[in-house]
């Protein structure tokens, strides 16, 4: 049974395998503070819906309460350990079932199993946030292992704790105009290619958000990233087979076991 991988912009995805749908890192809104989306509807109700949902981290472009808020009642929802302290708007969203996890955690949904997996990224809950959560990567397994890797920079290890992988879902830009060691640019997630060998990759987390007043500064940032991210794992991880897909577009991947 193939596995469909739907990007929706930002790093918000839909999983579908095994019957089961997985969202990572709902965001469903047009403006986020200093942000505006600036490329690419904003996900359609469909988008909504899913059987389990994934936060990597407590970044409000990432943990976004009032987009969480719109999933069904009943829905699971995985966040990082010690998120309901440094998010209280988590506790009203008593319609769904959310459950804590840390890396090496695993979670049973349908048939598919969850495993939170470690990212190198500032975990707290910024500007102000004081109590951290370790910012997370899932690796979803059922007809497919799919790693939905979050935000993260390269770390050591990083191989061996993501496992092997049929499907990689990698952050290749960000939201500003610089990005720090704790995020994979396009030629970073290159290299995150050459340690994970997955035979399938999805670009995400670029060209949809972006600073109200800053279209001029640093445009590239913003527009290249996909493209050059194509490029660069030709280049590095010939055997990869990257789909660099447009916002609301799905691929899907056939798995041989």
């Amino acid at each position: 049974m193939p596995v469909e991988l739907t990007w929706w912009g930002h790093a918000t995805c839909t999983v579908e395998d095994s019957d089961v749908r997985v969202l990572t890192d709902p965001l469903f809104a047009r403006r986020l503070a200093h942000l505006r989306r600036r490329r690419g509807a904003v996900p359609p109700p469909d988008a909504w819906r899913a059987d389990v949902a994934l936060v990597s981290h407590l970044h409000a472009d990432h943990l976004h309460v009032p987009s969480l808020a719109r999933l069904a009642p009943g829905t699971r929802l995985l966040v990082p350990r010690g998120a309901l302290r440094a998010v209280p708007g988590l506790r009203r969203l008593g319609h769904l079932e959310l459950t804590e996890v840390a890396p090496g955690d695993e979670t049973a949904v349908g048939d598919l199993r969850i495993r939170a997996v470690p990212a190198r990224h500032d975990g707290r809950r910024l500007p102000v946030g004081r109590h951290r959560a370790p910012a997370l990567g899932y690796v979803v397994e059922g007809e497919a292992r799919t790693y939905f890797a979050g935000d993260t920079g390269l770390f050591d290890g990083m191989e061996k704790e993501v496992g092997p992988v049929d499907a990689a879902l990698l952050p290749v830009g960000g939201w500003g105009p610089y990005l720090g060691a704790e995020h994979l640019d396009a030629g970073r997630a290159a290299e995150a290619l050459t340690r994970l060998a997955p035979r399938t990759a999805v670009p995400v987390h670029y060209g949809t958000y972006w600073p109200i007043g800053m279209d001029a500064v640093r445009p590239h940032e913003f527009h290249t990233p996909g493209q050059e991210f194509v490029r660069l794992s030709a280049l590095r991880a010939p055997g990869v087979t990257v789909h660099r897909l447009g916002h609301g577009e799905s691929v899907r991947v056939e798995v041989a076991r």
